[in-house]
């Protein structure tokens, strides 16, 4: 079994921006796309971070400011 603090990832997005992180070397799942590149878990964790700043899908940020 790899070491967890070994183990790397990507951050994925989907088109409600709303994000997660996968492990690097899988298929992205349907829905979802790689943003940026692979990195241990904290890297990618620090990244949501940075650009997440609205927890709201997309579409009811859309419908809330119609």
């Amino acid at each position: 079994m790899p070491d967890a603090e070994a183990e790397r990832f990507v951050v994925v997005v989907n088109d409600e921006e709303q994000y997660s992180i996968w492990p690097d070397g899988r298929a992205v799942p349907a829905g979802w796309r790689a943003v940026g590149r692979a990195a241990d878990k904290d890297a990618c964790l620090a990244y949501i971070d940075e650009h997440w700043s609205d927890m709201r899908p997309l579409s009811l940020r859309r419908a809330m400011d119609s």
